[in-house]
């Protein structure tokens, strides 16, 4: 095994932007018939509603809307029960619209222990007779499904949008060390298992094995980052199968342009999202409480989300620093996504100052859909997503004060924000997003199949030499 650091290499710049997809192996084929499309996700939206969740809505219900493809669409959901009548997958959204209820999940190495999910997946596969099965996780499904899928369908290709870095690390694939919680920058057995004890290096070692030769049948991987298509790339994913493309979002009416604002207005700012360590809500508050003490009135703090799913140990802490927070703090609670754009047009600007790497989070997208600067934290996906100075600003990942400092100055120059809605960078388009991921799909056929005969990847840099 490697044991070199994704996350100590520079930026390769490997990747092509998005743009017109070619792969080797001739022109792409026109479909004669309209293309089936299975879209896959780790939890039903209709349960959940995360990130992951809602691209994968959105990726389904454009392409439901059009008239080359049968879409259909599979979502994981727990229950105790197991579903029912003994059925893994049933279908209690509608036509076309599946759950399946897992049980008997390995978290470690992504393997489904439900003895039923063999059997019932493979039915509703060739039920639905799918050309494409694209993946939006793994997680609940086991990377097994790949396997199932490639031998039911053989002639089917396989795509897989990755969201985080679960196949790098154990610790829920955010690349943070499990007691410091600060930021890792190494994913080898040796690091690994000083956050896992209870495993071993071997461990370690194999589980990296067994997920690899599963991944091995994916046609095509879509990262919706740079940053998150070259970390992947560097632990070993074949850039010839990495392509980088934006999730799909939900298209809105252009927010009418703001007023200019006048100095010492009051400056509103908006968390939006999950509520956790990781998402940086303690630096927030740091930075309210900075300002609180310093006397700045002219700053506020709307905190927008969903605290109850976290740990109990940071469900009190969140409270309990709600409780101390001073007047220039108010929570508002859960929102339903669909009320989003209007909470966000409320606030003068987004802040997701995230402690951890992240990839390409949707409140960027929602808050430059809507029209609104960013501050961000000077990392990962954040940064690339967001330029400074232009969509938004960056501040140092983690820094409290360097965050008051950028509201108080916002607050008392407000000429920076309106310059910066006129060179907010807009989002694709959802018909244009839709239509870059048909004509990946129709690119695939191009070539042939994975096969569960592929070789497993090397790393990056034994490709280079």
């Amino acid at each position: 095994m490697s044991t070199f650091s994704p996350f100590d290499l520079p930026l390769l710049h490997q990747v092509p932007e998005p743009g017109p997809i070619e792969l080797a192996g001739g022109p792409t084929p026109a479909p004669t018939a309209a293309r089936r499309i299975l879209v896959l996700t780790h939890s039903h939206p209709a349960i959940t509603r995360g990130g992951a969740e809602l691209a994968a809505l959105r990726l389904y219900e454009g392409l439901t809307a059009l008239p080359d493809r049968i879409a259909f669409f599979l979502g994981c959901g727990r229950d105790a029960a197991g579903g029912r009548a003994g059925q893994a997958i049933t279908q209690p959204f509608g036509e076309g619209d599946f759950l399946y209820t897992s049980a008997g999940y390995d978290w470690f190495k992504f393997a489904n222990h439900d003895e039923r999910f063999p059997r019932d997946f493979a039915d509703l596969l060739r039920r639905t007779r799918p050309d494409v099965l694209h993946f939006h996780h793994y997680s609940n499904l086991g990377v097994e499904a790949l396997l199932i899928a490639r031998r039911t369908l053989p002639d089917c290709r396989i795509v897989m949008t990755l969201h985080e870095f679960q196949a790098i690390c154990h610790h829920y694939g955010q690349m943070i060390t499990r007691h410091s919680r600060t930021l890792c920058y190494r994913a080898t057995p040796r690091d690994c298992t000083n956050c896992f004890p209870e495993y071993s290096r071997a461990d370690f070692f194999l589980r990296e094995l067994y997920v690899r030769r599963f991944l091995a049948l994916v046609d095509r991987f879509i990262a919706p980052s740079h940053f998150l298509a070259e970390r992947y790339i560097a632990w070993g994913l074949p850039v010839a199968r990495m392509t980088v493309l934006e999730n799909v979002i939900a298209d809105v009416t252009p927010p009418t342009p703001a007023a200019p604002r006048a100095p010492n207005q009051l400056l509103r700012a908006g968390f939006f999202g999950q509520i956790s360590f990781l998402k940086g809500i303690q630096v927030l508050f740091d930075a309210a409480a900075i300002l609180e003490d310093e006397g700045v009135s002219n700053v506020v703090v709307n905190i927008h989300g969903d605290h109850t799913g976290q740990p109990e140990e940071f469900r009190e802490e969140f409270l309990a620093s709600l409780a101390k927070a001073g007047r220039n703090v108010r929570f508002h609670g859960p929102y339903d996504n669909q009320r989003v754009d209007g909470l966000m047009r409320a606030n003068d600007v987004i802040v997701a100052p995230s402690v951890w790497w992240e990839n390409s989070p949707v409140v960027i997208q929602e808050a430059r859909r809507n029209r609104i600067p960013i501050i961000c934290s000077d990392i990962g996906g954040m940064a690339e997503k967001v330029r400074h100075g232009t969509d938004g600003w960056h501040i140092p990942v983690g820094s409290a004060p360097e965050l008051a400092n950028l509201l108080r100055s916002l607050a008392a120059n407000p000429l920076q924000l309106d310059h910066l809605r006129a060179t907010i960078a807009p989002t694709t388009p959802s018909q244009t997003a839709i239509a870059e991921h048909t004509t990946l799909y129709d690119a695939l056929f191009a070539t042939p199949p994975a096969t569960d005969e592929a070789d497993s990847s090397e790393p990056y840099t034994n490709r280079q030499k």
